[in-house]
């Protein structure tokens, strides 16, 4: 955790960098084969939704011993052993450690009992084992209804609250298109896995758009702080933006990992421990969103938003501000400098292995000498001296002489 704490400090102080816009073609690549997938899934195989959005029956019996496959393939037989045309495809599943959940199509009263007296017989038990439940077709549909304008109020609200805290449309389409790609790749999940689509999906599927937008803002928010500061720090709006990711890297990971795992357990719980319920359908769409959401965020949103900007004067007026300081960078700048701890070379013959009578010897150089040889080919060297330095006046001649103020423009006595 340590090496990791240290890499989190280099990104964000940016002594290491990861080019997360310059790459942007490989990110949206990868999305492209996610969406795709996606589509194709819900294309060929298509959403398994439940009876509260198609409507139907639900039978649910209770079988103390615990509910096994065995009793699950038997009591199927025995619904489409009925001969009732809305029981011809039943859906059976495990409800917990001892219940079998069956669903079929809607149907009438007569035919209802006929399936109920059918699974009894199966089981063994009484009347008061099982309970029925039936939902019209027209609920289902308002369900439905209500859930698509849900989606479309949040998304609506999410552009308002962006533009009105950006003061960026830009922003704002960006921030869409990422939340647009979380939402088809979660509802390909569901249509390749075959989970079934509940009401727990609609709340599962609004609650990971939060939760992608939660992300976004805060990377959207760095790139706004960075863009404020690229004219003092020299930089194009390309590289405030790269950076804004690379400091928003570890803590974006770090809120992942934590929402993850116990979005996880309830995953395998709800899958393995109580079978088929709305709860492992939450959390799949849980699951599914924050991962994609995470993605969106740091490979989607910044890259694509700087793709849009590029046009815009001010950002071309970065450029080209940038290019040129890096253009005229200081030549000089690796020519090193006097410091107090700088070493100082030895005399000539002084403990070098230098013979101080041998005029054919290399005197060695002193410490001033010898940074001016290291800077030379990068930067300015100094100059061979003419001659010996005279410690007299200037060429022999008298040097002119200032007064002092109180007595000038007096006469000479």
């Amino acid at each position: 955790m340590g090496a990791f704490a240290r890499l989190g400090n280099d990104l964000y102080a940016g002594r290491r960098s990861i080019d997360f816009i310059g790459r942007k073609w490989v990110w949206y690549g990868i999305s492209a084969v996610l969406v795709l997938v996606s589509i194709v899934g819900l294309s060929v195989r298509g959403l398994d939704l439940g009876i509260e959005f198609t409507g139907g029956t639900s039978f649910r019996v209770q079988i103390a011993d615990g509910a096994t496959q065995d009793d699950v393939d038997g009591v199927r037989q025995a619904v489409v052993d009925t001969g009732v045309e809305a029981a011809a495809a039943p859906v059976v599943t495990t409800a917990g450690a001892d219940g079998v959940l069956v669903q079929t199509e809607p149907m009438n009263a007569d035919d209802s009992a006929v399936v109920a007296q059918a699974i009894l017989d199966e089981t063994g038990l009484g009347q008061n084992a099982l309970t029925q439940s039936d939902i019209g077709a027209s609920w289902g549909a308002q369900v439905a209804e209500r859930a698509l304008i849900g989606l479309v109020i949040f998304l609506v609200l999410v552009v308002l609250f962006i533009w009105a805290y950006f003061r960026e449309l830009k922003m704002s389409i960006a921030a869409l298109v990422a939340l647009a790609h979380d939402v088809v790749i979660t509802i390909g999940v569901y249509a390749l896995s075959g989970f079934t689509v509940t009401p727990a999906t609609v709340t599962g599927v609004l609650t990971i758009l939060a939760f992608s937008l939660y992300d976004t803002v805060v990377v959207f928010d760095k790139v706004k702080e960075n863009a404020r500061a690229m004219k003092r720090n020299h930089q194009t709006y390309a590289e405030a933006a790269n950076l804004a990711v690379n400091q928003t890297l570890v803590r974006s990971i770090n809120t992942s990992v934590v929402a993850l795992l116990p979005i996880a357990s309830i995953l395998w719980v709800g899958a393995l421990t109580l079978g088929a319920s709305s709860l492992q359908d939450l959390a799949l769409a849980l699951f599914v969103g924050t991962a994609a959401g995470t993605f969106s965020s740091i490979f989607i949103a910044t890259p694509l938003l700087v793709q849009m900007k590029a046009g815009e004067d001010e950002v071309k007026i970065a450029e080209k501000r940038a290019r040129a300081h890096h253009r005229n960078a200081d030549r000089y700048a690796a020519v090193p400098t006097f410091r107090e701890n700088m070493p100082v070379g030895e005399e000539p013959g002084e403990d070098d292995g230098t013979d101080p009578e041998d005029e054919d010897a290399e005197p060695a150089r002193s410490g001033m000498g010898r940074a001016s040889t290291d800077a030379m080919g990068r930067g300015r060297t100094a100059p061979a001296a003419h001659g010996p330095m005279d410690s007299g006046t200037s060429a022999g001649r008298t040097q002119p002489t200032r007064k002092p103020r109180s007595q000038r423009g007096k006469p000479q006595k």
